[in-house]
């Protein structure tokens, strides 16, 4: 679901000038990262491999981002801002990163491809916005290639998490089993699990939104160009 409510967060610009061009930067150079492994081995297989430092580093970097719609500097909502950062840095470190064995499934690249284009497309907007001279056609990929992004973004993380899952359970991992001093248990897997099924009534509340907002943005559009 981290795919989806980057989408659904504010569609103003930006209220101050610095943090847009400079958060773009982290995912230019996860793209780049994935082209050139790509070219390299001219495979889409296990390119995770070749982003996983700078996708950890920059997630993990992005749980400021709460704090800057938080203060004001980005004009998000500060709850889907924290759910959308809390749910992706949970993602890469407690399935992709402590389940080694999914690092080579193709499904996270699946999501990683939809979050970089997703933050590309986003903070072009807030950037040109800043300059007052928002193109039409990046004003209309932030509000229309959600319809593909979402799902893809969405795929990718239930796929991986479902991947994980096996190993999770042969392993016992991050579960906590009875008896113990503090009386208490603790299922990782069923605890994934819950985390799959919460996709299901989460999906479309926030896709319909979406699909909400890119009419009222693009319908205002076209009508503000009919006035010209």
């Amino acid at each position: 679901m981290a795919a989806a409510t980057q989408a659904s967060r504010g569609s103003g610009a930006p209220r101050a000038s610095l943090p847009s061009p400079k958060m773009a930067a982290p995912w230019l150079v996860i793209a780049v990262g994935l082209v050139r492994a790509y070219l390299a081995k001219g495979s889409y297989h296990s390119l995770y491999y070749s982003i996983e430092k700078p996708l950890k580093f920059f997630q993990t970097g992005a749980l400021l981002e709460i704090l800057h719609c938080a203060i004001g500097i980005v004009p998000s909502s500060v709850v889907l801002t924290s759910f959308q950062v809390m749910s992706r840095v949970f993602l890469i470190w407690a399935v992709t990163h402590s389940v080694k064995e999914v690092q080579t499934e193709d499904s996270i690249l699946l999501f990683v491809t939809a979050w970089t284009v997703t933050e590309i497309i986003r903070y072009s907007f807030y950037t040109f916005s800043l300059l007052n001279h928002l193109p039409y056609l990046i004003k209309w990929a932030r509000y229309t290639l959600f319809i593909v992004l979402y799902p893809m973004g969405v795929s990718g993380e239930l796929l991986t998490i479902y991947a994980a899952l096996p190993f999770v359970r042969q392993a016992g991992l991050y579960s906590i089993s009875l008896p113990n001093k503090y009386n208490f248990s603790f299922d990782y897997y069923a605890f994934l699990i819950l985390i799959m099924i919460s996709y299901i009534p989460l999906f479309p509340q926030l896709y319909f939104h979406m699909i909400h907002q890119r009419r009222k943005v693009l319908s205002r559009t076209e009508e503000h160009k009919k006035f010209e």
